[in-house]
């Protein structure tokens, strides 16, 4: 197994004007209420309390600020789409999110998060047109794969790595993830440590 994320929590901030104010490479995490990130975050980092989980979509609701010591900062954004908030208070997220991806200039990579068994809904398929048109790096994490058959997830890859290419995003990486029994996570972990050491 390789070595995990050693990370602490930094801040947190309810938009981008309030976020770190210095040139700390950073790579953020993102995905569906239900996605299971915050669990994501929790096993990449071996810690079961760094990311708050809940059984309540909707938990993270600010931009939360991870220390990664020797590395940068990991970003725990908002969740989307699936929210038990009011309309308003979701428009507002989305809204707040759109502007860091377009205006956070230290952001080197963006962790996709997704359910595997219910992969690119719309909300992911913004995201993604986001990130290209930020040319942002992306890996498409397709989490809960706990949950699926061994030809499941060979359908669930081919089927991610063809919606990518679709959105002529060929060089995003895919992987194929379980925060439960931490499959992906090793291969994750280099990916995110490649990109914060990229600034």
């Amino acid at each position: 197994m390789g070595a995990r994320l050693d990370a602490q929590f930094l801040t947190s901030a309810s938009s981008i004007e309030d976020a770190p104010n210095d040139a700390v490479p950073e790579v953020a995490f993102i995905g569906r209420s239900n996605s299971g990130k915050s669990s994501v975050l929790n096993c990449l980092t071996g810690q079961t309390k760094l990311a708050r989980t809940s059984k309540t979509p909707g938990r993270t609701q600010r931009f939360n600020y991870f220390e990664a010591r020797n590395l940068g900062r990991l970003v725990d954004l908002p969740g989307y789409g699936f929210a038990k908030v009011s309309k308003k208070v979701a428009s507002a997220w989305q809204r707040d999110i759109f502007q860091f991806l377009e205006h956070r200039s230290q952001l080197c990579g963006l962790v996709l998060v997704m359910d595997a068994r219910h992969p690119f809904r719309d909300s992911d398929v913004d995201m993604i047109e986001t990130c290209k048109h930020q040319r942002l790096p992306i890996l498409a994490l397709l989490n809960k794969s706990d949950k699926l058959s061994k030809n499941a997830k060979l359908n669930c890859l081919r089927g991610a790595l063809a919606t990518l290419a679709s959105h002529q995003l060929e060089s995003a990486h895919v992987l194929i993830f379980s925060a439960r029994t931490s499959e992906g996570a090793d291969e994750t972990r280099e990916w995110i440590r490649t990109r914060l050491q990229s600034l």
